[in-house]
């Protein structure tokens, strides 16, 4: 038994291929470590590039025992990245073969759905314009198809050849590669809510619900505006239920208020995963309720709740996960406006409950533990919140540990602004999202925090930061390449590192002399040799500042949820309550009683 992305890489080797160039993601993973054994891999920093340089092997290529080059590129942005050198190729002609990562086939958009899986966009429909094919391998292909298929680009004219495989496909065990076709995938139903209300009925069921609940719990999303929550701030504070926040909604509540528990999420706040896990009612508003939301194990999200979604897109509310027991369509301003007005029952005793599981639980926990001489990066981000001012700009960037940390860190304030892009979750967003924040925000001081990697993507723009000296304050996490794909590879790999790192063929400027290049201060930051006074003249200064804050390259990102492949080489996770490492067992009963009572009761 094989993984059908062995025997993919084993067919191009016979194409005459010897050369991988890509930019390491989460949803190429099985590919490129198939590749790692097979060919000669070229980690570049940006996809573009990667793109252009193996249309330009092809093309100058004279000894065919050297062998052609193709393109790896993760689902999401790394195939939006790549469109330019494929365009490029198409327009001239020339030769040149993509293979993108998607999401698994059981999370692809249906029924006008924009996303499910993460990182998920129309790479085939986007593609197809300017490759002479462009398809998608719902399931693996035999060896003659994968063939006719790649040779498609060398054929009559030549051109660019795109195909997409999405993570289980390139997980999955084949006996024999040759004739593969009978692994089929099977696809979930779709489940249609229970019902839609009006925006009346609906005050009038969600308040009554609430009202009969004993654990419920608000989630606001970025669909909530600013606006709104500033407005039903002193009702939210009257009512005492517990409330928490999307990524994208982070700012709308402050961390300090009583009633707020944190963010939950895939890669969110342990503590809020577990209160949000022992709910009996959860009252989603203005979220999609994604997969990073619940967690790729959707059918374990939310156990012992019923669930209401409020959102304005119908197509949401009928994606089939997760499992809702209440569904309207409407505007959740709306209806949230109109919900803190009504009765909504006493529920103080569960939220002094929520509120001692955010204090059993630190943010920062012992397993990140960091040599002396590096910064502990959930330290680091805790530390930084109270630098920061009520009237601040947060950037988290958009990918990666850099953003996992700040996410879980961030300790956010009433009037602070945080901005980001997660459901393409791109490298190289958070320069060019800051330069926007500035531009909008002039009188106010802008905090951009970035993995070195995804700096390294879009470094260009310091000459627009420098040139209009933007009041832009830009952290820089330094650990000599892309944490999350080094602890994807050592976690499933066995640490078989491969474009991760400077050990394994990442380059990275010296960030002193990029800096000083565009005419911007520059402060290294390093815990044994932190000047209080070096920073706080930079960091209140009116010009940009550039800090690196120096990671341990082995650095670990925990808590996180994580995930197996089973024999049929599919992924697995845990729900959110089950994040990685576990809790001991006398923290557990105290922070857990409702899910370990309801495992008692199955049991029995």
């Amino acid at each position: 038994m094989v993984k059908y992305s062995v025997a993919v890489m084993k067919w191009l080797l016979e194409l005459g291929y010897r050369h991988c160039y890509f930019v390491a993601g989460g949803n190429i993973m099985h590919l490129l470590n198939a590749a790692r054994t097979t060919m000669i891999c070229k980690p570049f920093v940006h996809e573009v590039a990667a793109g252009i340089a193996a249309e330009y092997h092809n093309e100058t290529l004279q000894d065919p025992a050297y062998g052609k080059a193709f393109v790896l590129v993760t689902a999401g942005p790394g195939l939006t990245n790549t469109l330019t050198a494929i365009a490029g190729a198409y327009l001239e002609s020339h030769e040149l073969l993509v293979l993108g990562g998607q999401a698994k086939t059981a999370d692809l958009a249906t029924n006008g759905l924009r996303q499910r899986g993460i990182q998920e966009v129309n790479g085939v429909a986007m593609a197809a314009p300017v490759t002479v094919l462009s398809e998608i391998l719902h399931e693996p292909w035999d060896k003659q198809k994968f063939v006719n298929a790649v040779q498609k680009g060398c054929s009559d004219r030549h051109g660019p050849v795109f195909l997409e495989l999405p993570l289980n496909v390139q997980a999955i065990s084949v006996s024999d590669p040759d004739a593969s076709e009978n692994n089929h995938i099977i696809y979930p139903p779709v489940i249609n809510p229970i019902f839609i209300e009006t925006a009346k009925q609906a005050t009038e069921k969600v308040s009554e619900m609430l009202c009969l609940a004993n654990r419920p719990v608000l989630l606001i999303g970025g669909g909530v505006t600013r606006a709104t929550a500033r407005a039903v701030m002193p009702q939210l504070r009257s009512h005492k239920i517990p409330v928490m926040t999307t990524w994208n909604g982070s700012d709308r509540i402050s961390t300090n208020e009583e009633f707020y528990c944190g963010r939950p999420n895939t890669w969110g706040q342990r503590s809020a995963n577990i209160i949000l896990q022992q709910a009996d009612l959860i009252v989603a508003l203005g979220t999609r309720l994604g997969l990073q939301q619940t967690g790729f194990n959707w059918q374990e999200f939310a156990p012992l709740a019923k669930v209401i979604h409020v959102e304005i897109d119908e197509a949401e509310l009928q994606k089939g996960h997760p499992k809702v027991d209440l569904a309207i369509q409407g505007d959740a301003n709306t209806l949230l406006l109109s919900l803190v007005n009504q009765d909504l029952g006493n529920h103080q005793q569960w939220l002094e409950f929520s509120q001692q599981v955010r204090k059993s639980i630190p943010i920062s926990e012992p397993i990140n533990t960091t040599q002396s001489e590096y910064f502990n990066p959930y330290e680091f981000v805790l530390w930084l919140s109270k630098q920061c001012a009520s009237d601040d700009v947060i950037i988290p960037c958009s990918s990666g540990g850099a953003f996992t940390v700040m996410m879980q860190a961030f300790m956010q304030q009433d009037g602070q602004i945080i901005a980001t892009n997660k459901g393409l979750a791109s490298m190289g967003y958070g320069l060019s999202g800051a330069i926007g924040a500035c531009f909008a925000n002039p009188d106010r001081r802008v905090i951009l925090v970035e993995g070195d990697g995804g700096f390294c993507q879009n470094s260009q723009e310091l000459a627009t930061v420098s040139s209009n000296n933007l009041r832009l304050k830009i952290f820089i996490f330094s650990n000599e390449g892309y944490a999350s794909i080094r602890m994807t590879q050592r976690n499933y790999f066995d640490g078989a590192y491969l474009g991760c790192d400077t050990q394994t063929g990442l380059g990275f400027p010296d960030w002193q002399k990029l800096s000083e290049a565009y005419g911007i201060s520059f402060v290294d930051l390093r815990p044994q040799s932190l000047d209080v006074q070096v920073f706080e003249e930079a960091w209140n200064s009116e010009q940009p500042t550039f800090f690196v804050v120096n990671l341990d390259p082995e650095q670990t990102y925990f808590p996180k949820i994580s995930s197996y492949i089973t024999p049929e080489g599919n992924m697995r996770s845990n729900p959110l309550h089950k994040m990685t490492p576990d809790l001991d067992d006398v923290l557990q009963k105290t922070v857990m009683p409702y899910l370990i009572a309801e495992i008692s009761e199955i049991k029995t």
